[in-house]
């Protein structure tokens, strides 16, 4: 996944291990909250990400033909590290995001379970990091899009606060 600060109207591909394009980040321009779509390689909108409005906390919202699927938000409390809660659309069932976000070197767990890893230590280009989805039945563009809401809330919080 190529990395970069996530603005408004930001685009980029995310690659597999072999160098094939897989998903497109689509950052939509000119919108009152910040909006992405996670495109496949035919153009066919697979996931959107918006930011929640008139939300408390920062809050991203993840929706699949429209329907909502999970709200990323940062968890309450985190004295050591970066710490995100995923809420799914189902209810009952939430992801944990924990680690250090900025330096792009965290995991997805459900119940104690690891899910993906999000890391720049296995890439040597500048710039990018990979996310390994650990789980065969995990859902791919979930997981990536989870990272994309983690890592742009992160980077929000960091230019509201300094």
């Amino acid at each position: 996944m190529r990395d970069r600060i996530l603005g408004i109207g930001d685009d980029y591909w995310i690659e597999d291990d072999h160098g094939n394009k897989v998903f497109l980040v689509d950052g939509k321009a000119m919108r009152l909250r910040d909006t992405f779509e996670l495109k496949d390689t035919e153009g066919r909108v697979l996931i959107d990400i918006r930011q929640k409005m008139f939300a408390l906390r920062d809050t991203m919202v993840i929706e699949r033909d429209g329907e909502p699927l999970a709200t990323v938000r940062r968890k309450r409390l985190s004295l050591l590290r970066n710490h995100y809660r995923v809420a799914l659309a189902d209810g009952g069932t939430e992801l944990d995001v924990s680690g250090r976000i900025a330096d792009r070197e965290f995991a997805v767990e459900y119940d104690g379970e690891l899910l993906a890893v999000i890391s720049r230590r296995w890439l040597h280009i500048r710039d990018t990091y990979g996310i390994d989805v650990v789980r065969e039945d995990a859902d791919p563009a979930l997981l990536i899009s989870v990272a994309v809401c983690v890592i742009h809330l992160a980077e929000r919080s960091g230019r509201t606060t300094s």
